[in-house]
């Protein structure tokens, strides 16, 4: 399914997202970043983050690829309550690399991350809500399977959230990448094996 902006809204809009055969074309602004606090002390809510909002159970997929080349350049899916309660995931610039990268933010932000050890153009995420859980799976356009990446505590209690891409570069300005599609569904299972 092609990303239809019309039904999407802006958080932070980006100095550019355009639309071509399907596929959001974004770059992003100065310094961009969403954390938390911890270890580095500061709290950034300006990244860009284009969503729906969803009630009770989903599974979102979105499959994209960026111009990765400065510490911290990022591209993926969140899924946010407020500024204080969201995850994000996807690829992020570091070590000289492209990473996994999933943080959890509940008042202070977690971060984990494992290097992809094989080359690939496309990334594609799937992140799956069952009540208090965040199922996390990714595959790449060179392994057809869904691997998974973490299952993470999501508080219940919060009924609505946003849901969709997401992409910042803590470090500069001009960072590029290609949402190439996004969809919204029912969970599609609760398996995890």
């Amino acid at each position: 399914m092609a990303i239809d902006r019309k039904e999407m809204t802006w958080l932070n809009p980006p100095p550019l997202a355009e639309l071509h055969e399907g596929a959001l074309h974004v770059r992003s602004g100065d310094r961009t970043d969403f954390w938390q606090g911890t270890y580095y002390g500061f709290h950034r809510d300006d990244g860009h983050f284009l969503y729906h909002r969803r009630k009770g159970d989903f599974t979102a997929e979105v499959t994209f690829s960026g111009r990765y080349q400065e510490l911290y350049d990022q591209a993926g899916l969140m899924v946010r309550a407020d500024s204080a309660h969201w995850m994000k995931c996807g690829i992020e610039y570091t070590d000289g690399a492209r990473h996994f990268s999933t943080v959890v933010t509940n008042s202070n932000s977690d971060w984990s991350a494992f290097r992809i050890e094989h080359e690939f153009d496309l990334l594609s995420l799937r992140v799956t809500r069952n009540k208090d859980a965040l199922f996390i799976q990714y595959r790449t356009d060179r392994i057809s399977e869904w691997r998974m990446a973490r299952l993470a505590w999501f508080d219940p209690s919060t009924e609505e959230v946003m849901v969709g891409p997401a992409f910042c570069s803590p470090q500069r300005s001009g960072f590029e990448a290609i949402f190439h599609d996004f969809t919204l569904t029912d969970p599609v299972s609760r398996d995890i094996h």
